[in-house]
């Protein structure tokens, strides 16, 4: 087995996060993991918008460092919510000269001017999971991730099939994310007695007394749709605080919600796939950078909406464990 790779990391003004326990934001991961070298002389730039305390996040990393294992690439990973700062993160990967870049557009406005100088020094870069709109705009060819707005619509039609009536509460669980915004309107374009609800999403007992309040407050409330499983799971507790009958739907996978859909206590998932969009990102990469590849022929490759519920939860399940869905 080939060694990892050392690299230096970079310098963040973040505190590490569940989603990235093992590392400190910042940290890199080594290359090396397989018999495929043909990527031991690249280094790969991850940066997202990964917010402290979301565990959503480890199955873009545990993609992102499969990815790179398998070619003996050097990934480095670093993160901010904060729009100046990821911005500023992306700028320490253009000055270190990497390989590659694969970096989330939740912080268009601050985000795209840098990744797009990032694309005119000659480095290519892939935009992933969220930025569907925007990606071009980088000058990246590829772009790895759901379509928040048809995911969103997707819940809402579900919704009216097999309900059909009700008030429903979407969470919003960070401030000013056009992704998750967009699946809010999503769900309302198709389900119209959508009402949001907009709560901290680092603050998980917070979340939980403020959708207990807002059930108590309006009993015509029949569906809570969450945009991350620790919310749904937030959620889950704040129907036996505040003594509510309303159903839970959520985006998004983790082992505890993936549980909680076998046991009946969630509807329905709809996952994007974060393994697979990090995974693709570095494929993606590595394919262009050894082989002048640009996957999706100028078209957003789409990792979800994938509906997980109880017709099919026996087999998703396992991976869960695995932080793999």
């Amino acid at each position: 087995m080939l060694a990892a790779v050392a690299v230096t990391s970079f310098a963040l003004a973040a505190c590490s996060s569940q989603g990235g326990a093992q590392n400190q934001p910042g940290a890199n991961t080594g290359g090396g993991g397989g018999g495929d070298t043909s990527g031991s002389n690249l280094t790969i730039q991850m940066v997202t918008h990964e917010q402290e305390g979301d565990t959503y996040w480890d199955k873009i990393r545990a993609g992102a460092e499969d990815a790179a294992k398998s070619h003996g690439i050097t990934l480095q990973y670093s993160y901010n919510q904060n729009g100046p700062e990821q911005a500023t993160l992306v700028q320490n990967a253009i000055d270190s000269k990497v390989s590659g870049l694969a970096v989330t557009l939740s912080n268009a406005a601050q985000v795209i001017p840098v990744a797009k100088k990032a694309s005119d020094a000659g480095i290519p870069v892939v935009v992933f999971n969220q930025g569907i709109n925007d990606y071009t705009k980088v000058g990246s060819k590829m772009y790895f991730g759901s379509d928040e707005d048809l995911a969103g619509q997707t819940v809402g039609q579900r919704l009216t099939t097999e309900n059909g009536g009700g008030k429903t509460l979407c969470v919003i669980q960070a401030q000013g994310s056009v992704a998750l915004e967009a699946r809010c309107a999503g769900v309302k374009k198709t389900y119209p007695n959508t009402e949001n609800l907009q709560v901290n999403g680092a603050d998980l007992p917070s979340v939980q007394s403020t959708i207990a309040a807002k059930l108590q407050q309006d009993k015509a409330i029949t569906h809570i749709v969450t945009l991350g499983a620790p919310i749904a799971l937030s959620a889950i507790s704040a129907q036996g605080d505040s003594g509510s009958t309303a159903k839970v739907i959520t985006f998004d996978l983790n082992k505890d919600a993936a549980q909680a859909i076998k046991d009946g206590k969630i509807e329905f998932s709809v996952d994007q796939q974060p393994y697979v969009q990090g995974y693709m990102a570095v494929e993606g990469l590595w394919l262009n950078l050894t082989n002048g590849n640009d996957l999706g022929g100028g078209q957003p490759v789409r990792t979800g909406p994938s509906i997980v519920d109880k017709s099919n939860i026996d087999q998703i399940l396992p991976y869960t464990q695995k932080n793999t869905r």
